[in-house]
């Protein structure tokens, strides 16, 4: 149980003040997995699951990690570990959204995971996969030929014991704003923002980005000085998640930066930030985030 420890132990230790060392324990436990008297064979999805879907996306790309998550869910699905699996189908849903797969891909692998549903019958991971399911189909045509019957139900959205809360608020929030629809997504994200928790996840980091760009368009629209503290807030937490990871965050912080510059009139400033945005996600395969820069 040794490396599983210090796993679930730098899940809940990666914090803002600290994420080089914690990154340190997690790759110093995963290696332990190769020392024989470690006998975890059968454990690999569990270690892939808390490494890849907690730990790994300060230092790794989210393609790296949506590729092993998906190779856990095959693993444990296959050594019996249900409950394990659907664990990693959720991450991987999640990540393949944050790093702009193909949205028809998508959808057709969260229909591949709820049509084993069916047999397995886990409503919680269902759920899930119903509300990200939901914001697939909006994007794509906004539900008119990819929605489906079935619909997510997440229960008491005012009641602070149910665990979906921040997943539906999180994900009303994303579909208002890649729609336009800018209020609502102000509303949604307040919503979210105070129940992400004190574990520095990458929904949490995802959350004050699409915040803040959605904050500084407001400013933009409705001159509303509110989100000026919302960017002022996200934009050196996101500049700390871009320097361990330079994939994964860089290209978000300077849409934020080219953002501000634009607001101050700064043109000059704001263009190479803007550019720097783009070739960004570029290269890191964001293209959602290429076109939204």
């Amino acid at each position: 149980y040794t490396p599983l420890a210090l796993i679930h132990f730098a899940g809940y230790a990666m914090k803002d003040e600290q994420p080089a060392s914690i990154c340190r324990i997690a790759k110093n436990a995963m290696s332990m997995l190769k020392i024989k008297r470690f006998d975890v064979a059968d454990q690999y999805p569990l270690f892939y699951l808390n490494y890849y879907g907690r730990v790994a996306w300060r230092f790794e790309s989210l393609q790296v990690c949506t590729d092993k998550l998906r190779r856990a869910f095959e693993a444990a699905l296959s050594l019996g570990h249900v409950d394990i699996a659907f664990y990693c189908s959720i991450h991987v849903i999640k990540n393949s959204i944050f790093s702009g797969a193909s949205l028809r891909s998508i959808l057709k692998e969260i229909d591949y995971y709820l049509h084993l549903l069916k047999t397995y019958k886990i409503e919680t991971a269902r759920t899930f996969l119903l509300i990200f399911r939901e914001t697939v189909s909006l994007l794509i045509d906004n539900g008119q030929a990819t929605s489906i019957e079935a619909t997510p139900c997440a229960g008491d959205l005012n009641d602070p014991g149910n665990k979906l809360r921040e997943s539906a608020f999180f994900h009303k929030a994303v579909q208002c704003l890649w729609v336009g629809h800018t209020e609502r997504c102000r509303y949604y994200s307040e919503k979210c923002m105070p129940i992400l928790g004190p574990l520095a996840q990458f929904t949490t980091y995802m959350s004050k980005f699409y915040h803040a760009l959605n904050s500084l368009d407001l400013i933009r629209k409705k001159n509303s000085t509110k989100g000026k503290e919302v960017a002022r807030v996200a934009i050196p937490a996101i500049r700390d998640a871009a320097a361990s990871s330079d994939w994964n965050f860089t290209n978000k912080l300077r849409l934020l930066e080219a953002e501000q510059q634009s607001l101050r009139q700064t043109h000059r400033k704001a263009i190479p930030l803007y550019e720097a945005a783009i070739e960004s996600a570029r290269k890191s395969g964001f293209i959602h985030e290429q076109g939204l820069a």
